[in-house]
Order: structure tokens, then sequence, then C-alpha cells
């Protein structure tokens, strides 16, 4: 029989992040060899993962990163089942490497089959559902590209935005933080009028003819009133044309505006748990 030492035990967990029982357990049966041992917990993840696959996963962390230059930036959520483990401190670490990860990719399929350290990013979140005892998976990826990009993640690691400005100008950074908050606190449908789906404009549309309609508006005057409604839904909808929550006196357009008179938002993400 193999002799382990406290060491290697040590040695497995900072690698894999597994209990230290079960590091101890897993080399006793790997007879000592750390790269069996490995696999070894890599098959009781997936054991795992197999398990919960039919679990939801709607507790997590969601992490906002932008890169060095500020024109690119990602969201991503990293799930699990409860609470209590989205809380962890270690968990938070994992979605924020993760997310640094991700700025380096296009798509969440190119980022899960990503190299994280000497596996992928997919056999980590195995890796780790078998850690845990949880479902663990990226739920959402979300990347933004822009001028210049700035993010907000909100208290807790709920709600995390990316916001995109036409221009890297003064008070730029501060104002790309403002509206990203927006974003996060105000959940617009899109970014302006052109955004939202023509499905979605024409159900507004029927709905607020059908209440014009209970009120005792006669039908010839339907149409113009309908479209007055309507843009009540784009105000409080579109993220340029909403009150801009610190002063509502401007529009988040005419904030950025003051910022500098040729600013303009051109993008934002948004991702939130459930």
């Amino acid at each position: 029989m193999a002799n382990i030492t406290a060491a290697d035990v040590n040695k497995l967990r900072q690698t894999t992040g597994a209990g230290m029982m079960d590091c101890k357990k897993a080399l006793v049966e790997a007879e000592g060899d750390f790269d069996k041992a490995i696999e070894i917990l890599r098959k009781k993840g997936q054991k795992v993962a197999a398990n919960r696959a039919d679990r939801e996963s709607t507790e997590g962390a969601v992490i906002a990163v932008v890169n060095a230059d500020k024109t690119a930036g990602v969201v991503i959520s990293l799930n699990c089942e409860t609470d209590f483990v989205a809380k962890n401190e270690s968990f938070v670490k994992l979605a924020t490497d993760l997310a640094e990860l991700a700025l380096n990719f296009n798509t969440k399929e190119e980022f899960l089959a990503a190299a994280f350290g000497n596996i992928t990013v997919e056999e980590k979140l195995t890796e780790q559902t078998g850690v845990i005892g949880e479902k663990i998976e990226i739920g959402s990826f979300e990347r933004l590209e822009g001028a210049f990009v700035g993010s907000y993640i909100h208290a807790g690691n709920r709600i995390a935005t990316l916001v995109s400005l036409s221009a890297n100008v003064e008070g730029g950074e501060e104002a790309a933080r403002n509206v990203a908050m927006q974003a996060a606190a105000m959940a617009p449908l899109a970014l302006n009028e052109e955004g939202i789906d023509a499905a979605v404009v024409e159900k507004e549309i029927e709905i607020a003819k059908d209440q014009l309609r209970q009120e005792g508006k006669p039908e010839a005057m339907l149409d113009n009133i309908a479209k007055g409604k309507l843009g009540r839904f784009f105000k409080d909808n579109t993220l340029v044309n909403q009150d801009y929550i610190k002063d509502s006196k401007l529009s988040v357009s005419g904030y950025v505006k003051s910022v500098d008179a040729s600013l303009v938002v051109t993008g934002f993400k948004r991702v939130a748990l459930a």
C-alpha cells in the first residue's frame, strides 16, 4: 500500500478543489498515483453530474468582465442548485476565473471547449459537480464589443451588465458604468425602438386597442391613441429612452450626451438569475 502523506492530499486538493477525505480516498485507490487520483475524482464528478442532470440550476453567480483596453467584455452566469453554494467564496472565484477566460472567446461553445488548466472548461464543470455535489453549468454567455465597454455587477452577483459607448471620451468610464447600472435595475427589452421585435410591437398595439374598446373609445380613434400608448411602451422598455435613474429629467440618451455631445449608447447585455 502506498504511503499517502498529508502533503500529497493537500496537493490534490489544491489541484482539484475536492475535499480532504475525497482526495485521500482517491489517492489510496490510485495507490499514490497523482494523475490516476485526479482521474478517479473526475469520474466521480461524471457520475454525480449524470445523477443530477435533471436538476434545476437556478442559483449561481453572474460575472461581467471587460478587457484591458475596454473594447470588449463578457458576462456569464455560473449556475448551481442552491443559494448556499452560490454565495461560497470559492464558487464566486471560480465564476470570476471562468469569466476572465471567457473574454478570449466569441461563443459559449468555444468557451466550454477551451483549456482551463490541464482540462477543458466543460470538464472542469463536471469535476466541480463532483466536488460540490450539485449540478454546475454555464447558464448564460454574452459578449459585447464597442469603442468603449463598461460593466456593472449588482451586489450578490445575481445580475450583471455590459454597456458599449460610441467613443472613449473623458468621463466615459463613469458614464458606461452608470448606464450599465441602469440596465441592471430597469431591465430594458432592447437598446432602442428598432431592437423591439415586431411581434411584440403588434401585441402591445392590440393590448392597447382592447383596453381602449373597454373604455368605450370610438373605433376610428383607436389607431392614433394606441400609437401614443406604444410611445410610452418604448420609453419604458428601451434603454436609451428610459428616464435616467439618477436624474429623471433626463433620458439615458440625454444623460450620455451631457457627458459628451457626440456620445451615444451603442449596445448592452444583461444577464440575471431567475
